[in-house]
C-alpha cells in the first residue's frame, strides 16, 4: 500500500500571529532611551540574556531592597484616551518610590510590556516613559521583556509590570521602630491620583458623561486624571542625607488610613490634622461625583498626599526646609500619638 498522506504548509511566527521584525524595530528604540539613564554599577544592559548591576564600592554593607508593581486600571484610559506617554513613569514611580521607603537609593529597574500585537509606536511611547521615569529617579533601565501573545489581550491593548532593586547601607534602613509620640508627621503633595483607585475613578467618569469638567486644577481634564505619579527619591535621598528622618510611607492603594500604619511601632498612632492640606480640584470633584465621605477618600486615593516623612519635632521644620527647596509642595499634617482605642490614623 502507498502512503497517501501529504506534506503540511510550513509555519512561521507570522502565522502565529507574532510579527518579529515589529520587535526587532522596538529594540532599536529602546536602546536610545535606555543609554540615557545608564549610572554607576552598570556592567551589561539591554540586549543580553542577563543584564549585569555591580553595587557602588561606596557602599560599605548594602543591603538589596527590591520592590515590583504594575500600574492598575488606570492603563484603561491610557488605551480609551490613547494616552500612552505617562504610564511608563507610573510603573517606575510605583516601584522606586516603594524602596525609597526603607531608605533605599533605587539602583536598577526592569519592566515587562505584554500585548497580544505589537504597536512598535505605543510601545515606544510607553517605554519612554519608563525611561523618563528612571532618569529622573536615578535609576538605570537595563533589562526587561517585550512579549507578544496573540489571543491573550483585546487589540489594542497591553499590560505592564515593574521590578526595581535598590541599596542601602545597613546601618541606615528606615524600618520605623524609632518612631514615637510627639514625632511630626509631614505630607508630600502628590501629582493627582497617582496609580491607585482607577476603578473608581472610572466610574466617576462614567457617572459624569457629558457632563465633566473641562479642566481641573488648570490642566485639561483628561491629562488631570493621567497625570504620572510622582517620583519622590531624589529629593528625599538628599533629605535622607542631611537630617534623621525616621520613617517614610508612600501613599498607595488603602491611602493615608492603611499605608501610615505600616510604619508605626506598636502602640502608636498617626493623629492627622484634617484640613492642614488643601484639597485639590480633582479629588473634590471625585469625592462629590462618587458621593463619599472623608474617610473613603483617605483610604480609596493618596486625596493630595503621596509620600509621608515623619521626623523629630526638633528636625521637623529644617527637614521640611530642605524639602521645599528640592521643589517638594510640604505641609505639616499632624503628629504623633500614643495608640488608644481608637485606630492607628486618626484624621480630626
Amino acid at each position: 500500500m502507498s502512503s497517501s498522506a501529504t506534506t503540511p504548509t510550513p509555519l512561521s511566527y507570522k502565522d502565529a500571529g507574532v510579527d518579529i521584525d515589529a520587535g526587532d524595530a522596538l529594540v532599536e528604540r529602546i536602546k536610545p532611551l535606555a543609554k540615557k539613564t545608564m549610572r554607576e554599577g552598570v556592567l551589561a544592559g539591554i540586549g543580553g540574556f542577563g543584564a549585569l548591576f555591580e553595587v557602588p564600592k561606596r557602599y560599605q554593607e548594602p543591603v538589596l531592597v527590591s520592590g515590583t508593581d504594575g500600574v492598575g486600571t488606570k492603563l484603561k484610559l491610557a488605551f480609551e484616551w490613547n494616552m500612552h506617554d505617562t504610564v511608563g513613569i507610573d510603573l517606575v514611580a510605583m516601584s522606586v518610590n516603594d524602596v525609597l521607603v526603607q531608605g533605599a537609593e533605587p539602583l536598577f529597574f526592569l519592566d515587562y510590556f505584554a500585548c497580544g500585537k505589537l504597536d512598535v509606536d505605543t510601545a515606544a511611547a510607553v517605554v519612554g516613559g519608563i525611561a523618563k521615569g528612571c532618569e529622573l529617579s536615578g535609576c538605570a533601565l537595563i533589562g526587561g521583556e517585550t512579549a507578544e501573545m496573540p489571543g491573550m489581550y483585546p487589540a489594542g491593548e497591553y499590560d505592564l509590570a515593574g521590578f526595581a532593586v535598590g541599596a542601602v547601607e545597613k546601618s541606615k534602613i528606615l524600618t520605623g521602630q524609632s518612631v514615637q509620640p510627639g514625632d511630626v508627621v509631614l505630607g508630600l503633595a502628590s501629582s493627582g491620583v497617582h496609580s491607585n483607585g482607577f476603578s473608581l475613578v472610572r466610574k466617576c467618569i462614567e457617572r459624569a458623561g457629558a457632563n465633566a469638567p473641562a479642566t481641573l486644577d488648570g490642566k485639561p481634564f483628561k491629562q488631570a486624571i493621567m497625570e504620572p505619579t510622582r517620583l519622590y527619591v531624589k529629593n528625599v535621598l538628599a533629605a535622607l542625607a542631611a537630617h534623621p528622618i525616621k520613617a517614610l510611607a508612600h501613599i498607595t492603594g488603602g491611602g493615608l488610613l492603611e499605608n501610615i500604619p505600616r510604619v508605626l511601632p506598636e502602640g502608636t498612632a498617626a493623629h492627622l490634622q484634617k484640613g492642614s492640606w488643601p484639597q485639590t480640584e480633582l479629588f473634590a470633584w471625585l469625592q462629590q461625583t462618587a458621593g463619599i465621605d472623608d474617610t473613603e477618600m483617605n483610604r480609596t486615593f493618596n486625596n493630595g498626599i503621596g509620600m509621608v516623612v515623619v521626623v523629630a519635632a526638633e528636625h521637623a521644620q529644617a527637614t521640611a526646609a530642605t524639602l521645599r527647596a528640592a521643589g517638594e509642595q510640604v505641609y505639616t499634617i499632624g503628629a504623633i500619638a500614643p495608640r488608644g482605642e481608637d485606630h492607628a490614623v486618626v484624621v480630626r
